[in-house]
């Protein structure tokens, strides 16, 4: 790793440290995980955890229009 970062033209000339790998990073180039909400390098960035999705609502099954229930002779 390079003592310093290239020079950028646009965008932010800040830089940053990954607190994962801690390698700095342009300010730019960092992304949000989906997991915990922390700022990350692109490398350090996980995929999102399904298990952390609410849990499914159950179908409704129940008859729109039921008939009433009529007595057998």
């Amino acid at each position: 790793m390079s003592l310093y970062l290239p020079v950028r033209t646009r965008g932010s000339a800040a830089i940053t440290v990954c607190p994962r790998c801690q390698f700095k990073f342009h300010y730019d180039d960092m992304k949000q995980d989906p997991n915990n909400k922390i700022w990350v390098c692109k490398d350090c960035c996980d995929l999102y955890d399904p298990w952390r999705l609410p849990a499914r609502q159950a179908e409704d099954i129940s008859l729109r229009h039921p008939r009433p229930d009529e007595e057998l002779v």
